[in-house]
């Protein structure tokens, strides 16, 4: 358990056990909870470990176009919806590796792009409740007239078959309204982006530059 979790003074971790250890880990927490009238109780908690993860918006230096993927995403399907969901680029962090040079070499393997400036905007829990993913989502500019690296589509020996996406930003957001965006990170990222734009053309200086080809934010610059 993290650092957080071991220290805090209403929290007493009893037990964890591993249920499984396959694809991600998935532990069983008992813990005692003092609660907030003094009380205490014994209770267990399942935690999937299946993080840290980063994910990236590609967007023009213009602003008007994104790049997105689809592929197939099994708990979607078993849970009654369309199995190939459609969402930025994001991946897993190795242990010791810093997430944006994760997320840089997600862009490259899922779209064949490789990017330019990188953007950190949020650092999110996806499903706190029983999920110890951590998300580093960021937007990055990548050239649209540049040859792509490589063909992209993911890494065949880990199951990836990606579909790329080139589609202008109001399109991919009209998806959302329509339902066929529905990944949580990937709204998250497409909102962001549109409501930076608005905000940029509310203020004064109507003419305002974007910075490195990224609309203006408040997340600091990752660099080449």
């Amino acid at each position: 358990m993290g650092d957080s979790s071991d220290t805090h003074p209403n929290i007493e971790i009893q037990q964890t056990e591993t249920l499984c250890d396959d694809w991600y880990r998935l532990d069983k927490v008992r813990f005692k909870y003092t609660r907030r009238d003094g009380t205490s109780q014994d209770l267990a908690r399942e935690v999937y470990h299946n993080g840290p993860g980063a994910a990236v918006l590609l967007l023009d230096p213009a602003g008007e176009n994104v790049v997105l993927t689809r592929q197939i995403r099994i708990p979607a399907y078993v849970n009654g919806d369309p199995p190939m969901l459609i969402e930025v680029c994001a991946g897993m962090i190795e242990p010791g590796e810093e997430p944006s040079v994760s997320a840089r070499k997600e862009a490259e393997q899922e779209t064949g792009y490789r990017i330019g400036d990188l953007r950190q905007v949020f650092v999110l829990y996806t499903s706190p409740g029983a999920s110890a993913e951590k998300l580093y989502l960021y937007v990055a500019t990548y050239d649209p007239h540049q040859s792509r690296n490589s063909a992209g589509g993911g890494v065949r020996t880990e199951g990836e078959d990606i579909e790329i996406l080139e589609l202008p930003l109001e399109r991919a957001w009209a998806m959302v309204e329509a339902g066929e965006i529905v990944d949580a990170k990937t709204v998250l990222l497409l909102q962001h982006v549109l409501i930076e734009r608005a905000a940029s053309n509310v203020g004064a200086d109507r003419t305002a530059p974007m910075q490195s080809g990224l609309p203006m934010a408040r997340g600091g610059m990752v660099r080449n």
